[in-house]
């Protein structure tokens, strides 16, 4: 079957060129791009006054993160163009270990969503972390036949690279053995220590908050991602790199984005309106977004309208704003006129399908569990939130256990927990958290990166016991409580990690616990959800805490609450 494109505008992303010239398409390829007519096709489509370009690849997301499963987050991103996703599934991992990696290939398997895999390298993150399995390098191997595994998702680990730690140097020299691509991760790493990292054979990084952190690293061959997620909107910081001698060495990611978002601003196609409404060239952004990201993992023939190209193919009405009438993935048209068309997504083993479902494993919660034997004034470590960041500070200040035991609602300074919540080991630590502006009430959530055990945020025990025991309850999901009563709540049954719902169920049970985050008094700048889920992430500097205690992040040890 031959499909012929014709009358359209197409851009080059090899030159950046805008040029009048015809597509042919056959089957899943583009076999011409030039002076075709309809002879040459079985059909042709007129695409005149409109503009054709590759379709968009997201090089870094957590698919878990939106909070939907493979089908429902394909369903959300195709309308945006999206049709390629370089996916790390180490949320799901480090709850369910290889089942998880497994899950998410057979969930994703056969989609008009091309979900290329890479392999988690920390799970656990740290060994600060307790997370619901461990991953070794041999644990990895067996993964690298799979045609859709790309290589080694971001390596957090990044003081053990730089003091060549023995595991995860076996899981880097793996993939490299293997010609495959190694992901980065690491913020605030600069001089000497940034030069050991990237040696090691690590090739890009998406945690730049800065363009003075992004050059050093282009300069010493390194590639960027320019990052715009929920929590780390990055990419107006970093919006000088969108000229020359960086652009050709970014590509554009979303690495963690809520359902909602997906749904009411988009995806990539959101960063690139973001680009060009601040000035830049939409053919920089959208390059960066289609053959840059493409050449970042090695992949040959994607992401071009080029002949030999896989026929990913978008078909714009304004290239300015990136409003996308349809959609082609490989060759096949799967949105038209902005609507997508009819689809069945693909089957899970019932045996894997169970055991994702089956995560969630902890007592029963009483207000005991979250009162802390400490009379009289100490001075502790709080962990201080930094708006737009998931970056947090460590403050140090007197907290008085004799008043509201340690909860100072006029300071900010509320009761942060972590529980284990994968082999109802009973772990938890207690600690202190300023900077969500919460007058009231608790929130509790099943999503705490990386280990992703059960994390609540509140104001009294009691309010903290009931928004665990609901996640509890839900096996996973996030919640907000206020006096006992439930403000809002999203069930995630997958994992602990996405819901079975629709995406627009999902969203919308999202926005409502965005609502519900504003009764509690939080911050209209801050998405408490997603903030509280890392700040049990000990890889982000600078302070935060895990079910084994508070974790200073830059000297790689565990603190006291205590000073």
């Amino acid at each position: 079957m031959r499909i012929l494109l014709k009358n359209g505008t197409v851009l080059n992303v090899f030159t950046g060129e805008e040029e009048q010239v015809q597509v042919l398409i056959e089957n899943d390829r583009i076999i011409g791009v030039g002076d075709y007519d309809e002879q040459d096709a079985d059909e042709t489509r007129d695409v005149s006054g409109r503009y054709i370009c590759p379709g968009f690849i997201d090089g870094h997301i957590h698919i878990e993160s939106t909070m939907l499963t493979p089908a429902e987050f394909a369903r959300t991103v195709l309308p945006h163009g999206t049709t390629s996703v370089m996916a790390d599934p180490h949320e799901i991992a480090n709850v369910c270990g290889a089942d998880g990696i497994r899950y998410m290939l057979e969930a994703s398997e056969g989609l008009p969503l091309t979900v290329y895999i890479m392999l988690p390298s920390c799970v656990p993150a740290t060994g600060f972390d307790e997370s619901g399995a461990v991953l070794t390098a041999e644990d990895l191997e067996p993964f690298y036949s799979h045609p859709r595994v790309l290589g080694l998702a971001e390596v957090m680990d990044y003081p053990g690279v730089i003091a060549r730690n023995e595991e995860i140097m076996k899981k880097i020299h793996s993939a490299l053995r293997h010609r495959r691509t190694v992901n980065g991760h690491a913020p605030l790493l600069f001089g000497r220590e940034l030069d050991s990292y990237i040696a090691a054979g690590i090739g890009d990084d998406h945690e730049c908050s800065s363009v003075q952190e992004a050059k050093e690293r282009i300069r010493k061959g390194q590639r960027v991602m320019i990052r715009q997620g929920t929590a780390a909107p990055n990419l107006r910081d970093l919006l000088p790199l969108m000229e020359e001698p960086w652009a050709h060495r970014c590509l554009l990611v979303s690495d963690d984005k809520h359902a909602a978002d997906l749904l009411n601003n988009g995806h990539i196609d959101a960063s690139i309106r973001v680009a060009v409404q601040n000035g830049k060239n939409p053919a920089t952004a959208i390059r960066m977004a289609t053959l840059w990201a493409a050449e970042c993992f090695g992949l040959r023939g994607v992401g071009a309208i080029a002949p030999g190209y896989t026929a990913d193919i978008l078909i714009l009405d304004d290239l300015y704003q990136i409003k996308i009438r349809d959609v082609y993935q490989k060759g096949h048209m799967i949105v038209e006129n902005g609507r997508m068309l009819p689809w069945s997504p693909p089957a899970v083993h019932p045996d894997l399908e169970k055991n994702i479902r089956s995560s969630f494993h902890i007592n029963v919660l009483s207000e005991k569990d979250f009162y802390m034997e400490q009379p009289g004034v100490r001075r502790c470590h709080v962990i201080r939130l930094v708006k737009h960041q998931l970056i947090t500070e460590d403050w140090g200040t007197d907290i008085d256990f004799g008043k509201e035991n340690g909860v100072d609602l006029n300071r900010d300074i509320l009761k942060i927990a972590v529980i284990e919540r994968h082999k109802n080991t009973g772990h938890k630590y207690i600690g202190f958290i300023s900077g969500t502006g919460m007058k009231r009430g608790a929130a509790a959530s099943s999503i705490a990166h990386d280990s992703h055990n059960l994390i609540i945020i509140g104001t009294n025990e009691a309010d903290m016991a009931a928004a665990g025991n609901q996640v509890r309850e839900m096996g996973g999901g996030c919640v907000a409580i206020d006096n006992g009563n439930i403000l809002a709540e999203l069930p995630l049954p997958v994992s602990g990690l996405m819901s079975d719902a629709s995406a627009r169920t999902t969203a919308e049970q999202n926005q409502k616990l965005r609502e519900s985050e504003r009764l509690l008094g939080v911050s209209s700048d801050v998405e408490l959800f997603m903030l509280m889920a890392f700040t049990s992430l000990p890889v982000i500097p600078h302070l935060k805490i895990t079910t084994q205690g508070l974790v200073d992040v830059d000297r790689q040890q565990m603190i006291p609450l205590y000073e």
